[in-house]
Formats: structure tokens, C-alpha cells, sequence
């Protein structure tokens, strides 16, 4: 499989490094990718919540039955 040319401009630009700073450079992207996939987790979370939660739902119905009626007007998708 061949990588994207960033992917491999990336690779000999690391290959330059030192080892202590390839190091450096992976603790610092798998903190980075810790943090995105914990934010992501959070909002996964957070919308769960909010789906599940009575007045949300409540809601969710009520502007479900104003637009019914468009939904009867004969327009497609």
C-alpha cells in the first residue's frame, strides 16, 4: 500500500530527528489523539443524554407535530 505523499514527507522529516525527539514527537500526537477521541467521547455522551432526557423528547415531538402538516402537502423528498 503506498501512502500519501504528506504521509511519506512526514516519515523522511521524522527520520531526521533524533531518537529522544521521535519520541518527543509520538508522546506529543498520541496526547493529542487521547484528547480528540476523549472530546469526541464527551459529545457522544452528552448527545446520548440529551436524546434519552424526557423534555428533550418532548420537545422533539412537538416540532415533529408542527411540520406534520407539511409533510401532507404532496411534495416529494
Amino acid at each position: 500500500m503506498n501512502a500519501p505523499p504528506l504521509i511519506s514527507e512526514l516519515e523522511e522529516n521524522i527520520s531526521r530527528l533524533s531518537v529522544d525527539e521521535q519520541l518527543l514527537l509520538i508522546e506529543r500526537v498520541s496526547h493529542r489523539i487521547r484528547k480528540n477521541i476523549s472530546g469526541k467521547q464527551d459529545i457522544d455522551s452528552q448527545l446520548s443524554e440529551m436524546a434519552s432526557d424526557p423534555e428533550i423528547q418532548r420537545e422533539l415531538q412537538e416540532i415533529e407535530r408542527e411540520f406534520s402538516v407539511t409533510e401532507q402537502d404532496g411534495l416529494g423528498d
